[in-house]
């Protein structure tokens, strides 16, 4: 993606009302974890969540 799309992009997320409904956490930077409206270390612990229970969701 471009800038002009990363920055649409980022700000679409920021702006998210319902983050764990409609999940942005998912969202990642190329080089690194990137941002979360809740905070990073929110973000981490709802990634490694969904892998730890990533089976259990079928």
């Amino acid at each position: 993606m471009g800038k002009l799309q990363d920055i649409i992009l980022a700000k679409a997320l920021a702006n998210n009302p319902i983050p764990i409904i409609i999940p942005c956490h998912r969202v990642v930077a190329k080089n690194g974890i990137g941002g979360y409206s809740g905070g990073v270390d929110i973000k981490i612990r709802l990634l490694e969540l969904e892998e730890k229970n990533k089976d259990s969701n079928l």
